[in-house]
């Protein structure tokens, strides 16, 4: 598999692991990993900064791959190639249609920035 075909697997992959995230099924260890993977995956915080050149995404194409590969291998095989099948719906036209996936994280920077302006403001 080259790296074009590996990185539109990333696409149904992510969203495959939280699926497999809701199961039942899914070894806690796996979920714990998964529950990591999704937050990073989602949060607009990296370990480096992107405005670090080079460096600063080298974390998004080494990191995230790394996670997700190592919670794939956590989850029984028959199980996730069943979250994939699920999470083929997931993109539509390159985009993502239930991006209402993201409104915990939203929520979340919006209370740091509301408590951060009150902070700086009292």
């Amino acid at each position: 598999m080259n790296l074009k075909e590996r990185a539109k697997q990333l696409k149904t992959d992510i969203p495959a692991v939280f699926i497999a995230l809701r199961k039942k099924e899914t070894p806690m260890t796996a979920k714990i990993l998964a529950g990591v993977t999704i937050i990073y995956a989602l949060s607009p915080i990296d370990l480096i900064p992107d405005f670090i050149p080079v460096l600063g995404y080298l974390d998004d194409v080494i990191i995230l791959p790394c996670l997700i590969a190592i919670t794939v291998r956590l989850i029984p095989p028959d199980m996730f190639t069943e979250c994939r099948i699920q999470a083929e719906g997931i993109w539509v036209d390159g985009k993502p249609n239930k991006w209402y996936f993201a409104l915990p994280i939203v929520a979340i920077w919006l209370l740091v920035i509301y408590l951060i302006i009150k902070a700086i403001w009292l």
